[in-house]
């Protein structure tokens, strides 16, 4: 089956924490097909914390929704994502947004994600990797819900510069 993730980091380093978290995920079976530009997205509802770096995969496993939801549960463990406030500061944070058209409605996990459609951390990266796909609630291309977030959060795409070890042409003689 095919899925979203939304990956969220914005305690320690980031950008190795989006990696780790996608290097555990492949580790436990998840293949990404498809992974966003990563962005740093300004904190909403709990605004004293620091900017978090987001992040959305296109993945495919076998797992069903609930073993997925275990599967990413672990990996934040693994990480040691620590309790804090509702919405607070983390080190990973993981969520299932979609699973193809299935719709799941159970105490542990609701997919789709309940509030995807109203967040531009979650809704501008899921709309690089899948502008055409449609919401399976809400009957709407990702392209056209992600303009009508009504959110006003800012949500800038990060550009990694690579350092490149320059080897001078008389040092390969």
């Amino acid at each position: 089956m095919r899925y979203f993730l939304s990956l969220g980091s914005n305690l320690g380093n980031r950008s190795r924490n989006l990696a780790q978290a996608r290097s555990l995920l492949q580790k436990a079976g998840v293949r990404i097909i498809r992974q966003s530009s990563v962005y740093e997205t300004e904190p909403v509802d709990y605004l004293d914390q620091p900017w978090f770096y987001n992040q959305v995969l296109e993945v495919e496993t076998s797992r069903s929704p609930l073993a997925l939801l275990n599967t990413v549960k672990e990996i934040e463990h693994r990480m040691k994502r620590q309790p804090t406030c509702e919405k607070g500061p983390r080190v990973i944070d993981i969520d299932i947004l979609l699973a193809e058209r299935t719709v799941v409605q159970t105490n542990r996990l609701v997919i789709p994600h309940p509030r995807l459609s109203f967040r531009n951390f979650v809704m501008v990266p899921l709309a690089e990797i899948a502008p055409d796909f449609v919401h399976p609630l809400l009957h709407l291309p990702i392209s056209t819900l992600a303009e009508m977030t009504g959110d006003t959060a800012e949500v800038r795409r990060v550009v990694e510069v690579r350092r490149f070890h320059q080897v001078s042409r008389e040092s390969r003689l």
